[in-house]
């Protein structure tokens, strides 16, 4: 499945829209704007909370937390490289790899199979992602590692 990811340039907190291959809103994201370390929570377009991210203050590396219906299901690990990104997602076991310049990445599971596709555009309003989860991949999850990604070279830039 394919789903486009859209940052919206003027907020006053981290928000982002998720699109379905046919342009239709299937998610959106807001951040909280006073908080101490990244928080971003996952909707459906119903309002019912999908997933919450929050990254951990006092960590050598970035380092992020998925909770989902209160329980983590994953913690995402910026790991120490010099020429490629490259995280780690405890929980479903995932390794995420990503080139020098950060648009172009892949999640894999522990077995090499893979999970999601992830490429950032280059040209656009805000950050744009276009993520295609492949068959029998955790949409939810997989959204919050790009999510995630986004976060950490935001930080990086600053």
């Amino acid at each position: 499945m394919e789903l486009y990811l859209k940052q919206k340039v003027f907020s006053w907190s981290d928000k982002f829209y998720v699109y379905d291959q046919a342009g239709n809103e299937k998610y959106y994201v807001e951040g909280e704007m006073f908080s101490f370390g990244k928080k971003l929570h996952l909707y459906d377009m119903a309002d019912r909370e999908l997933a919450f991210i929050w990254k951990k203050i006092l960590a050598f590396m970035p380092k992020y937390y998925v909770e989902k219906d209160g329980a983590t299901v994953a913690e995402v690990v910026k790991e120490f490289t010099f020429f490629t990104s490259e995280y780690t997602v405890n929980g479903p076991q995932w390794k995420v790899t990503g080139n020098f310049w950060d648009h172009e990445y892949s999640i894999n599971s522990a077995n090499g199979a893979p999970v999601a596709s992830v490429s950032k555009e280059w040209f656009t309003w805000g950050d744009t992602y276009k993520i295609n989860v492949f068959p029998g991949g955790d949409e939810i999850t997989a959204l919050a590692v790009v999510l995630i990604i986004d976060a950490c070279i935001e930080a990086s830039q600053n």
